[in-house]
């Protein structure tokens, strides 16, 4: 079991480097990409280097890198529930079966 905290600065960032691979993937450059999303060029730069970019900009360019789809996952579990357990008394629960082992 492995816990990650992330700032929202780091997975701007994160996101930010991304979108950049996408791009360069996809064989295109920044004014080409600003060009063809409708973002500016330099909302564009500024983004990829600080991972600062307004919504709206940031699903323009998710469009023409064909993921936009991926933001439809965004918001639609229910909220998480933080366990107030310490880790030794979540894996020392005793499991219940689920399934029978005998035919």
């Amino acid at each position: 079991m492995s816990i990650e905290l992330k700032t929202p600065q780091d997975l701007q960032r994160e996101i930010a480097t991304r979108f950049k691979a996408r791009r360069l993937a996809m064989n295109l450059t920044q004014e080409g990409l600003a060009t063809r999303s409708g973002v500016s060029w330099s909302s564009l730069k500024r983004f990829e280097r600080t991972g600062l970019i307004a919504l709206d900009s940031l699903l323009k360019i998710a469009l023409v890198l064909d993921c936009l789809s991926d933001f439809d996952k965004v918001g639609r579990e229910g909220p998480r529930t933080i366990s107030t357990q310490s880790l030794d008394e979540i894996l020392s629960e005793t499991k219940t079966r689920k399934k029978g082992h005998i035919k």
